[in-house]
């Protein structure tokens, strides 16, 4: 039996995927949960086979989840509306063993769940090719000030909250722009992330 902690943060979703998956005679839905703290303390609790986890939820994303989970024995299987390339490379590098699309059938997503509890990594085809295609070029030190920058602060407040000089935080802030090819900085950090590269 494939016991499994679901993590999304739709109701409606999250209930949805668990009744399907219930109705596997090999998969049993030990805990669901609607946010990454809610995940962590399932899967601490319940101890899994595998996570099944959105990307985008309230406080850690399904990413952070992963990442703290690396070295674990429970496996991740991300499930995302997300085709973003920059999403797969920072799930990869996350450890993560599965990356599949929610509208992929059912019978996919059941494919790709037995296939990582066997040891196996999942990767949707469309997805591979679009990670092969779009590399991040930025560095995580940019990629940390265009974080600050979605939460609308100044390059003042970011120069604070990173102890940086403004004009350091403003030179990091141009380049990643110029990589980017935007106008200015709210245009960069809105391209990363819609990339995923945030």
């Amino acid at each position: 039996m494939i016991r499994v902690v679901l993590a999304e943060d739709q109701a409606m979703v999250r209930g949805a995927f668990a009744q399907l998956l219930d109705l596997q005679p090999d998969v049993t839905v030990v805990a669901t949960a609607g946010d990454g703290d809610e995940a962590l303390a399932a899967v601490a609790e319940h101890r899994p086979d595998v996570l099944l986890t959105d990307i985008e939820m309230p406080g850690r994303t399904g990413l952070d989840v992963a990442q703290e989970l690396q070295g674990e024995q429970t496996r991740v299987l991300i499930i995302t509306t997300f085709a973003r390339s920059g999403y797969l490379r920072r799930a990869m590098d996350a450890g993560v063993a599965g990356y599949v699309l929610k509208d992929a059938p059912i019978a996919e997503l059941v494919s790709a769940l037995r296939r990582v509890h066997a040891g196996e990594r999942v990767v949707a085809p469309e997805l591979a090719m679009a990670a092969w295609d779009s590399a991040d070029p930025l560095t995580p030190r940019e990629r940390e000030l265009l974080q600050e920058v979605t939460t609308g602060a100044s390059n003042a407040d970011i120069a604070v909250r990173l102890n940086l000089a403004e004009g350091t935080v403003r030179n990091y802030l141009s380049t990643a722009m110029a990589k980017l090819g935007a106008r200015n900085r709210s245009e960069a950090a809105n391209t990363a992330r819609e990339r995923g590269w945030l």
